[in-house]
């Protein structure tokens, strides 16, 4: 199944995806569909009323508020490697804010302080039910599905500190979507992962070089904190960023960013310069 959060003239909506044809729900967006209990699958599989094609959808970010984001630094042997890097024992964990997520096609507004901004595509796990110091199977069963998110990151903020928050929760920087597919349709261990910049491939990689695969993230911070429905997880990055490049290589205004990821679509978003 894959869902995605539709803006309508009455607020955001949530949505089921069958082929081109979207199905509005009556939840304000995924992550309230998510909220509403364990038989959230039954509910987003029936009914719904008929909204429209999906290639004319405004799509939301996928989760517009979620209660956290949660990200993975250094997980992906390539870019470890790329940025000087020895293999982390445990994963490298920061966060965003949700006023950071836009939308699958919206733009990517570039900070006026900064004209370091990069790319990041990454696999995201959107958490279907609660979970608490998960084995293997709990950390597999609690995970609703998958989606796409771009780590934009600011890099000359990110590394004025050795903490990451800074340059990394930018208002308006960071697209999720475009929609969420559920863990029965795909495997996400083996998944193809790009970002293209005005067409030039700049990552390609494979989620097979993930250092802590998904279940592995979802054990781990269970650990320290309770997971609930909607929590976003991102998974960490392949080679291929801008600041790992001689020389460094950073976004303009009118590029466009695209962030495709196997089985699970694309984001295709603007560069714009801060109003």
């Amino acid at each position: 199944m894959r869902l995605v959060t539709l803006r309508t003239d009455g607020g955001t909506r949530a949505g089921r995806v069958e082929g081109d044809e979207v199905f509005e729900l009556d939840f304000s967006d995924v992550g309230a569909l998510l909220a509403s209990g364990p038989s959230w699958r039954q509910t987003a599989a029936a009914g719904g009323k008929t909204f429209g094609s999906l290639d004319g959808a405004d799509l939301a970010p996928l989760i517009p508020l979620p209660r956290k984001i949660i990200c993975i630094g250094l997980n992906y042997v390539s870019h470890i490697k790329e940025m000087g890097r020895e293999l982390p024992a445990y994963p490298t964990v920061f966060a965003k804010y949700s006023c950071a997520l836009i939308g699958a096609r919206d733009p990517i507004v570039l900070p006026a302080v900064s004209n370091k901004v990069d790319w990041e595509v990454e696999l995201a796990i959107v958490m279907g039910q609660p979970v608490r110091r998960a084995d293997e199977a709990a950390a597999r069963q609690s995970i609703a599905g998958f989606t796409i998110f771009n780590d934009v990151s600011v890099r000359d903020w990110q590394f004025r500190t050795t903490q990451f928050l800074q340059g990394k929760t930018f208002e308006s920087t960071t697209p999720l979507g475009p929609a969420l597919v559920t863990t029965d349709e795909i495997d996400p261990d083996d998944l193809e992962v790009r970002c293209e910049v005005d067409g030039e491939l700049m990552q390609a990689g494979n989620t097979s070089d993930l250092l802590f695969a998904p279940a592995k993230l979802v054990r781990y911070l269970s650990t320290i904190f309770t997971l609930e429905p909607g929590d976003v997880i991102a998974t960490g990055t392949p080679g291929g960023v801008g600041a790992g490049r001689t020389p460094e290589v950073y976004l303009r205004p009118g590029q466009t960013v695209r962030t495709a990821i196997e089985g699970l679509g694309e984001l295709v978003n603007v560069c714009i310069d801060e109003c």
